[in-house]
């Protein structure tokens, strides 16, 4: 057989397989935790692990696109070399924002940063971080945590607040309205980790049924606790078992 035939032999073998693709996605400085993995050929997607491991099905003549927030997207197509490659690594740039021109003559500047920070005199923020406040640097606490407090908490002597909110039932229902405000923030930030692309196609979840998907999740102890443990592999697992059940469910299989 001559080597051109044998050529053609192994290119006409190579665009008709189908094999999973795996590799890792690097980036210098930056997290490649979640980065997203998108064939637009065949509508499916995953994302990268802690170490940026990925692994998804492609054919020759795929594109895939790998798309993160803090990184530039990245389009790649897969030819022959690709699809028999055992572990490849892509390697994406850190996204830059681009300020626009600023002109600074009009105002006096220079130009030199260094001098005009020493030529210039800037009024420190007030706030509770300069004015040395306690718990300055503590977060907010939520409307509910709040009136949870109020009603366990009293002045001085007797304090009758606890007593008489618990004797009502008012603390109870706090503490459940606590909860349920943590159970959306989890919710909320798991909904906001996948493309709208992931859910219409890789859990097969129409776009109109998403939020409802959600609280399907959302009322199960088991994905509240696998987002409190941040584990993205077994976060996407426990995904793609809910959106099959939540399919068989609602008659969209």
């Amino acid at each position: 057989m001559s080597a051109s035939l044998f050529l053609f032999f192994c290119l006409g073998n190579a665009y008709g397989q189908q094999k999973s693709l795996k590799g890792k996605v690097a980036a210098a400085g930056e997290d490649v935790t979640g980065v997203t993995i998108q064939n637009l050929t065949t509508q499916k997607a995953t994302i990268t692990d802690f170490d940026g491991n990925f692994s998804i099905a492609v054919s020759v003549n795929d594109t895939l696109v790998f798309s993160a927030v803090q990184l530039q997207r990245k389009i790649i197509p897969v030819n022959a070399v690709l699809l028999n490659s055992s572990f490849v690594t892509i390697t994406m740039e850190p996204f830059v924002n681009e300020l626009k021109e600023v002109v600074v003559q009009p105002y006096g500047l220079s130009g030199d940063i260094a001098a005009d920070l020493n030529r210039i005199q800037v009024q420190k923020e007030v706030s509770a971080s300069s004015l040395g406040l306690p718990n300055a640097g503590k977060p907010l606490p939520s409307q509910s945590k709040r009136l949870l407090y109020e009603a366990t908490s009293g002045g001085a002597g007797i304090p009758l607040n606890p007593i008489l909110n618990w004797i009502s039932g008012r603390t109870k229902r706090l503490k459940e309205r606590v909860a349920i405000d943590e159970q959306y923030r989890r919710t909320q930030r798991v909904q906001q980790l996948y493309v709208d692309s992931i859910f219409e196609h890789q859990f097969k979840i129409p776009k109109a049924r998403v939020n409802d998907f959600m609280y399907f999740c959302e009322v199960d102890p088991l994905f509240q606790q696998i987002v409190a443990n941040k584990d993205q592999l077994k976060l996407w697992a426990y995904m793609q078992r809910k959106s099959k059940l939540y399919r068989e469910n609602n008659g969209l299989e």
